[in-house]
């Protein structure tokens, strides 16, 4: 039978492409986005190159929907042993400008649904001796004008991929976190909307300051999410990859 991974914020972007991913590599994925419904153009495409998938909607950072979708999970596609925590959003502001919710709202996502999917899925991957769990941070992580909630909650979570990794280490449970430069996304062109940026013209400036000379894409981040879940990974544990055509990009 093959291994269950979790893919949250899987409907689009870095997470379909990671679920897609991981389906093509043998795995059983679990599409988790906040509606379900959203999450079922990713199962449908997952299920028609022959793999298995199963959408489920929950708020990540909501303890008891996160409680009820792992069970779900464990149920219907099997005891989950990798865990991709994607799910994000971005309330880019200045700091005099950002409110309260700008905060929150980004630290609930971020930190607590990470948290919480990693603290629900855990049992299942200390009982079965192994386990993955992958956290995507940012170049954000380094400091970033307007995005002070989201560079600090994409900081915590290297702090957080590096105390699982101590913690769980001895179970067979692997912890690492990718850190993505520029990807052309929907969350990138909404920030190019934002700005009030061409997106043609933004991505190909953006493209010039990195040294590969290219915009990253999400399967460049979901290549890397399938070596670090993969067996011969399973000596990577606590590590923070940039994956940003450079060392900072």
């Amino acid at each position: 039978m093959s291994r269950v991974a979790i893919v949250t914020g899987a409907a689009r972007g870095i997470g379909a492409a990671t679920a897609l991913r991981l389906a093509a590599d043998g795995f059983a994925v679990a599409v988790v986005d906040l509606k379900e419904d959203d999450a079922r153009d990713t199962v449908s495409a997952i299920e028609a190159a022959g793999g298995r998938a199963l959408a489920v909607g929950a708020d990540v950072g909501d303890s008891e929907q996160v409680q009820v979708a792992v069970e779900r999970i464990a149920a219907e596609l099997g005891p989950p042993v990798v865990l991709v925590n994607n799910a994000g959003v971005t309330k880019d502001n200045l700091l005099f400008k950002m409110s309260d919710d700008d905060w929150d709202v980004v630290m609930h996502v971020h930190l607590r649904g990470s948290f919480l999917m990693a603290r629900a899925t855990q049992k299942y991957m200390t009982e079965a001796q192994w386990g993955r769990i992958v956290n995507l941070s940012s170049t954000s992580a380094l400091g970033n004008r307007g995005q002070a909630n989201y560079s600090t909650a994409k900081a915590g979570l290297q702090g957080f991929t590096k105390t699982l990794a101590i913690e769980l280490g001895k179970f067979g449970v692997t912890a690492n976190a990718i850190a993505p430069g520029f990807i052309v996304s929907d969350m990138t062109k909404a920030t190019a909307a934002r700005i009030g940026r061409d997106w043609e013209e933004y991505v190909a400036e953006r493209a010039a300051g990195i040294p590969v000379n290219r915009a990253g894409y999400p399967e460049d981040i979901a290549h890397t999410v399938s070596f670090l879940v993969s067996e011969g990974a399973g000596f990577v544990s606590g590590q923070v990859i940039y994956v940003a055509g450079g060392p900072r990009a």
